[in-house]
This record gives structure tokens, sequence and C-alpha cells, in this order.
């Protein structure tokens, strides 16, 4: 049974046999040294702001050029699963990524290039702003309007 273990499986017991499966996280595990998993991490890492699928292959193909976009989609849901990435939700958008370690923050979307920052800080007390009888327990934040860069060409 210890082998088992030893080779990153894990026992299923069923009434009737002994099954074993892949254990996921091992397999995780194993990718982790990957150049093009370091590639993604580090684009991430680099970017400063929470970033779609799309974004993290365009930068990261500058350091892995053969990587694809379903390798992207897979790093970043192990990622994720790891508690390395979290996944950034905005109203009728996909999910973007950014790293786990941030403070709570908001974000800033520019509507003429899709582009989202982050906002460092928080409004000090939205307690107020909760209807009588509610119980606040979180909240967050977007706001919308034009980037620096946006707001210079037009």
């Amino acid at each position: 049974m210890e082998e088992i273990f030893e080779r990153g499986l894990s026992p299923v017991n069923h009434p009737l046999t002994l099954q074993v499966i892949p254990d996921p996280v091992y397999h995780l595990a194993m990718e982790r040294d990957t150049r093009q998993r370091r590639a993604i991490r580090r684009v991430i890492e680099e970017a400063g702001r929470p970033l779609s699928p799309q974004e993290v292959l365009k930068v990261a193909q500058g350091h892995a050029p053969s990587l694809g976009i379903a390798t992207v989609y897979r790093t970043l849901k192990g990622l994720v699963a790891e508690g390395w990435l979290i996944q950034v939700e905005l109203p009728g958008e996909p999910p973007r990524y950014e790293t786990a370690t941030k403070s709570h923050h908001h974000h800033f979307q520019c509507r003429t290039c899709g582009q989202v920052y982050e906002i460092e800080g928080c409004p000090e007390d939205v307690q107020p702003l909760t209807p009588s009888g509610f119980l606040l327990e979180g909240h967050y934040m977007v706001l919308y309007g034009q980037c620096a860069t946006c707001v210079k060409v037009s």
C-alpha cells in the first residue's frame, strides 16, 4: 500500500475491489517545473494587474513560443486549485487571474481597451450603504472609465 502512495496514487475503497486512481495533486506537482508553467507564473507576477487567459498567452509566448491556449487554461486552473491564483470576476466578462497573495483591493476597468487595473485601498466604511436590517459580510467594487493610455489617445 505504501508503494501506491509513493507513486502519487490514491487508493479508493470499493465494496468488491480496491481501485487505484491518479492523485490530481501529485499530477499538478509534476507540472510545476515546466518552462511553459514558469513563463505563465512570471507573466502574472510581473503584470501587476489581473490578466485574461489571452493576455497571459500573448505575453508568455515571448518566453515559451510553443505555448498554446489550452496549456494556459490548464495551468491557470491548476494554479487556482493550488491557491496561488484567484479569479477576478467582473460582471459580463470572462474571468481574469491575479496572484492570491494580495491584500484586500478593488479594480478599475477601462471601457476603451478593456484592461483591468488594481486599485489599492478601500473606502473606509461601507456599512452605512447596507440596507436596514441586513448583515454586511463583504464587498467588492469595480470602477469603470478610461485608463491613462486611452485618455491620452482620445
